[in-house]
């Protein structure tokens, strides 16, 4: 799992377990959520380029820095959506794209549904925010579906991750960097994560 980073934080370790806990509302999910989203793309940017530029503050011209490189944002629907808003906070001049993946419950494989990008992939750096890596199935999918469309600088983000999700992207994508606030132990026979969080976007959008 050489491409894996699991960030390490004491209070993204706090807002996992409010995720995990079944009593957890779902204006508390939504928080903790958006707070390990903070953690993550603060982690993810340490891989950003930086580009020298003058800036004349109230008292003299100085050295200053801006974004080399595009970021776009694409989240995996309907999930994805609820680590948007903490990454655009971050990062206000980064794209958003949508991908509409969905699992089919029989063959546990992704299905697309929906797909718009901005332009310029090719020369973006690429963040595709999924909350869940279980099987890898819909992730993988997504990136490749991105490389399709040009994009070769790309990066997965996620709250959860499973060990059978992160080999599968280390053997489909091997090259892509991959981000987590927790690494968990299996996946259960229906391709649960476990001990998981239940399904996120569920929780988030309050249709359990």
């Amino acid at each position: 799992m050489k491409n894996l980073t699991v960030v390490q934080n004491p209070l993204v370790k706090r807002d996992i377990t409010y995720l995990r806990n079944k009593e957890t509302k779902e204006y508390q999910f939504r928080l903790a959520l958006r707070r390990i989203s903070y953690a993550l793309v603060n982690e993810i940017s340490n891989q950003f380029a930086l580009k020298e530029i003058e800036v004349e503050s109230p008292l003299e011209i100085t050295k200053g820095f801006k974004l080399e490189q595009q970021i776009v944002l694409v989240p995996v629907l309907r999930a994805g959506l609820s680590m948007v808003t903490a990454f655009i906070e971050m990062i206000p001049d980064a794209k958003v794209g949508h991908i509409g993946l969905q699992r089919d419950e029989q063959t546990l494989q992704p299905v697309d549904y929906y797909y718009k990008t901005p332009k310029n992939l090719d020369i973006s750096k690429v963040i595709v925010l999924d909350p869940m890596l279980a099987t890898g199935g819909s992730a993988s999918a997504a990136l490749t579906f991105l490389k399709n469309k040009g994009a070769n600088d790309l990066i997965l983000s996620c709250l959860i991750a499973a060990p059978e999700g992160v080999k599968k992207l280390e053997i489909d994508h091997p090259e892509i960097p991959v981000f987590t606030a927790a690494l968990d132990r299996e996946l259960n026979s229906n391709g649960y994560i476990l001990p998981g969080l239940g399904d996120a976007g569920d929780r988030t959008f309050g249709t359990l």
